[in-house]
């Protein structure tokens, strides 16, 4: 969940940065920020934090927060995210409630992450819709309530976060606080996939290959899988390493099933070293010097 928590709160920077209509007194550092020169922007931004600005306080916060421009300092980042929250900021109290979720900057503590995440999200902020849902899914602080979870789920779905779409469509599929619904389930899911959110694209896949929510199509499920497993997720290259050793919906490759199976492994997947141990034996070895050549070329460009 950090790491989640991580992207959502530089999401929440990145959308407010993007947004047009700051006073004039910010755009200076606002042209700095998009040239680039983040040292600059803070130094701009950082006086009209000190006199009061409520969004000049969450980008000196933000900054603080990523280290951009200034040096990393968690606790100066929640210092100056309280002094915007505090004046009801909807950005701000987002973040706030995420430093008191995550224990950053601030000693965890998820009372004041709903308290603030709940200001927020009052205020239509996506990223605090969500968290204050999965407070409710996982019962962190408040009773555990599927259906209060699935309305903030929506909320922040309709504004086309992925990764709410994502939750709403795994609790549509259990029928948790909404009716089990395989084609609701199909919708978020493929909304969220479209925006590269690999969880829902694992998710879509399995729905295309068992038809479910959707008339089955095995090359769909493939292709689905494909994207899941190139952003690395083990069950997904496990999936597309048996539709290559099988052949369904795709031409039957035991190259690229070793590939997947040998990614899939060397995350720990049992079954994934099952299977390539398997078809090991069916191969000769320029084909599995190819295929590990593949999985090599693969996670060099993971790891960029």
């Amino acid at each position: 969940m950090k790491n989640l928590l991580h992207i959502l709160c530089t999401l929440a920077v990145l959308l407010l940065v993007s947004t047009k209509g700051y006073c004039a007194d910010l755009q200076k550092g606002w042209n700095a920020f998009n040239n680039g020169d983040y040292a600059a922007a803070f130094l701009e931004w950082k006086p009209l934090a000190e006199q009061g600005d409520a969004k000049a306080q969450f980008l000196v916060g933000a900054m603080y927060s990523e280290g951009s421009g200034v040096h990393q300092d968690h606790k100066e980042a929640a210092k100056w995210c309280r002094l915007a929250a505090e004046q009801a900021y909807a950005p701000a109290q987002n973040n706030l409630g995420l430093m008191y979720y995550d224990g950053q900057g601030v000693i965890q503590d998820y009372t004041l992450a709903r308290k603030w995440l709940q200001l927020s999200a009052g205020q239509g902020i996506p990223e605090a819709q969500f968290l204050l849902g999965w407070m409710y899914y996982k019962g962190q602080d408040v009773f555990q309530n599927y259906k209060e979870a699935a309305q903030w789920l929506r909320l922040a779905a309709d504004q086309e976060l992925a990764v709410a779409q994502t939750n709403l469509g795994l609790m549509c599929l259990k029928g948790q606080g909404v009716p089990c619904d395989y084609k609701e389930a199909f919708k978020w899911f493929k909304l969220a996939a479209e925006r590269g959110e690999s969880i829902a694209q694992t998710n879509l896949g399995f729905m295309y290959l068992k038809g479910q929510g959707v008339p089955q199509n095995l090359t769909e499920a493939a292709n689905w899988y494909w994207f899941a497993a190139d952003q690395g997720v083990t069950s997904a290259q496990v999936k597309l390493g048996m539709m290559y050793e099988y052949g369904r919906g795709v031409l039957q490759d035991n190259v690229s099933a070793y590939m997947w199976y040998s990614l899939g492994s060397a995350q720990g997947n049992k079954i994934a070293r099952e299977h390539r141990n398997i078809i090991e034996k069916k191969m000769p070895p320029s084909q599995i010097e190819k295929a590990q050549q593949l999985a090599r070329e693969w996670l060099e460009k993971l790891r960029g």
